[in-house]
């Protein structure tokens, strides 16, 4: 297995520059850098290419992951809408060709946060959903890219909240480089059980965040990493394993992902590197032994 880490557990903001933390990460014994593919939309061929050669001589795998703009919600009623999204997604593909990333996930099927406000009929966006991810996963196989359809819990999205659903959707879709990305804080609110929901997701688990129920870095909370661990195995999972712990309040990362007091209690950044190197030896010894 790989072991990696979000960008984002280090800043408040969604754009950044992603070239500092490859070393970071590195020195910090982990195998993957997870970056915001919103962040390499406006990045030149150059300074991606850069991004990949850091990559590479660092060692370090990078993957990426996005929550969809509304405005370009391949989920849509709206065809134009749809035809816009399809658009910035093959952009975005593009974008990680060059960077040298073979996978995105999130809710890379509709868009994120959803707006409840609004009415809406999930079968319908379902099926648009479906014909979009298809066309997308055509596209993201001539460039060697999977396609990783994240379930969020029921307060982000409402289109696909468990395995069940994700398991439905991916067969639907059918296509090779489509998998699913399981998440343990996620699964902590919609899930009957969080081992047996990997067990249950298989073959098709591409992709597994972990962090605790509430964000925090794994073996701060009350998960069963132990379980986790087992039910791993049982799968013969040997993919990538991404920490997406969220734990500083402020910027658009704090307002996005709703974190409304310090976590970190007032970590510094030293503080926060002890505590994610000690996390990683953590989780190890707990899918590994």
């Amino acid at each position: 297995m790989k072991y990696g880490v979000y960008y984002a557990y280090w800043e408040n903001e969604w754009a950044t520059s992603f070239e500092k933390y490859i070393q970071k990460v590195k020195k910090l014994g982990f195998d993957v850098l997870e970056v915001a593919a919103l962040g390499l939309v406006n990045l030149s061929n150059e300074q991606l290419e850069h991004l990949n050669y850091l990559a590479k001589e660092q060692q370090i795998s990078l993957t990426a992951g996005i929550g969809i703009p509304q405005e370009y919600d391949i989920s849509s009623p709206h065809k134009e809408t749809r035809e816009k999204g399809l658009q910035f997604m093959k952009n975005i593909l593009n974008k990680l060709e060059i960077a040298g990333i073979d996978r995105i996930g999130g809710t890379i099927y509709s868009y994120w946060p959803v707006d409840y406000s609004q009415p809406f009929d999930k079968e319908e966006v379902r099926k648009y959903s479906i014909a979009s991810v298809k066309e997308l996963a055509d596209y993201a196989k001539q460039k060697g890219i999977t396609l990783l359809i994240e379930t969020l819990n029921r307060f982000e999205q409402f289109l696909i909240n468990d395995v069940e659903e994700a398991l439905a959707f991916v067969r639907e879709v059918n296509k090779e480089n489509v998998q699913i990305m399981l998440d343990t804080f996620h699964m902590n609110i919609e899930e009957d059980s969080i081992p047996d929901a990997i067990r249950k997701a298989g073959e098709h688990l591409g992709h597994l965040h972990i962090g605790e129920g509430n964000r925090k870095v794994p073996g701060q909370g009350n998960l069963n990493w132990q379980e986790i661990g087992d039910a791993l195995k049982d799968i013969h999972y040997d993919g990538f394993i991404v920490m997406e712990p969220f734990v500083k309040m402020g910027g658009q990362v704090g307002k996005d992902i709703k974190v409304w007091r310090d976590l970190s209690k007032n970590a510094s950044e030293a503080q926060l590197d002890q505590e994610i190197k000690q996390s990683l030896t953590f989780v190890k010894s707990m899918f590994t032994r």
